[in-house]
């Protein structure tokens, strides 16, 4: 009866145990098991044809030549470089006088006192002072200049002085070392490098005045700078930094007028004391809207003529004023720059063809050029 007791009590438990495991299942998440996919051959792709088997690439180099000492340079050219003040009296509102201080830049061409600096850096200055590397101040004694070219001559009574000297621009390239040395925003003599960016470039720096066969350069050149030396990695110089273009958005282009375009002019001013061109005689204003009205002109282009000096070839040939020149040795002409740059292309006695508008009839007339008095 006890052995029977303990079976029972066995089959109980085992029975109990039974639907608490199972109970235990059923609190346990479905899970779906899903098969897993066979996967499908796929057909390999095939390798790329070589070029060629047996290539190797070139072997390294170096042989790239080292970057120029800009250092050497600036200490050859420096000490010829010059700092040059100015004073312009200018009026206010109620006309009284006022004194305006400038700076600028020069270099010394000749060891007797002779200073190339630009135009615009002594144009109307009551006093010019030169300061040299070493410190020495010395006023101007004589100044001449050519407002064509943007080029002057600063005479200084001094002597044994370290001239620089002049390299051929022409053999200039794109991508050549340069440096500009000179006297920026008046704080002293100071060198920033740069590269050749183009050549014989043209720009307008002011109305009727336009600047050639000018250096561009990437050299940063500030106010102060007009006027010094731009020079290449002997040394030389071969550009004299004149204008700098900037515009909102547009990183400052640099300019310096060749070395081969300022020689002559250079040498003429020392020479003569203002240089000779070829010379017409008129004093001229580009056709615009307001004028066409006010004269009824039958073109909308061309160099209007506003006077005609006595006795000058224009004369000579019959221009009067009011007349409109429209073509020049051959040449058409937009405006009054266009002719100014064909009488400079001109020589001294030569015999040029001109067709001007009087009114509304065209006419052809022939002068000939003489040389251009003195300023």
């Amino acid at each position: 009866m006890r052995k029977l007791n303990i079976r029972c009590l066995a089959v109980l438990l085992i029975i109990i145990l039974s639907l608490f495991l199972g109970t235990g299942c059923q609190l346990l998440p479905d899970i779906d098991i899903l098969p897993t996919p066979t996967p499908t051959p796929t057909t390999p792709s095939p390798l790329p044809t070589p070029i060629n088997p047996e290539y190797t690439p070139p072997p390294l180099e170096n042989n790239a030549p080292a970057l120029p000492s800009i250092a050497e340079v600036v200490a050859k050219v420096k000490p010829s470089v010059v700092a040059i003040n100015t004073e312009v009296i200018t009026y206010d509102i109620f006309n009284r006088p006022r004194t305006q201080e400038g700076a600028g830049s020069g270099w010394i061409i000749d060891e007797t006192g002779l200073i190339v600096t630009n135009n615009h850096v002594v144009e109307g200055a009551e006093s010019v002072t030169v300061t040299l590397a070493d410190d020495r101040t010395f006023p101007a004694e004589t100044i001449l200049t050519d407002s064509l070219t943007d080029l002057a001559i600063v005479k200084i009574n001094a002597s044994n002085l370290p001239a620089a000297r002049i390299g051929d621009s022409s053999k200039l390239r794109v991508g050549d070392w340069v440096v500009a040395i000179g006297n920026p925003l008046g704080l002293g003599i100071s060198a920033k490098e740069g590269i050749i960016s183009r050549i014989g470039v043209s720009i307008d720096v002011s109305s009727g005045q336009t600047l050639y066969d000018l250096i561009e350069t990437s050299a940063a050149i500030n106010p102060g700078n007009s006027g010094g030396p731009l020079v290449n990695m002997a040394g030389e110089v071969i550009g004299i930094t004149s204008a700098k273009l900037a515009a909102i958005g547009v990183e400052g282009l640099g300019y310096a007028i060749s070395s081969n375009t300022a020689r002559p002019v250079i040498e003429e001013l020392v020479q003569k004391g203002y240089v000779i061109r070829p010379w017409l005689g008129v004093v001229l204003q580009d056709v615009n809207e307001m004028l066409r009205l006010r004269y009824d002109l039958a073109v909308d282009n061309g160099a209007f003529v506003i006077q005609v000096a006595p006795g000058s070839p224009a004369d000579k040939a019959g221009l009067a004023v009011g007349d409109v020149i429209v073509g020049f040795a051959g040449k058409e002409l937009a405006n009054v720059q266009d002719l100014l740059q064909a009488i400079h292309s001109s020589q001294i006695g030569e015999e040029v063809e001109m067709t001007f508008w009087r009114g509304d009839t065209e006419n052809t007339i022939y002068a000939t050029l003489i040389e251009s008095p003195p300023p």
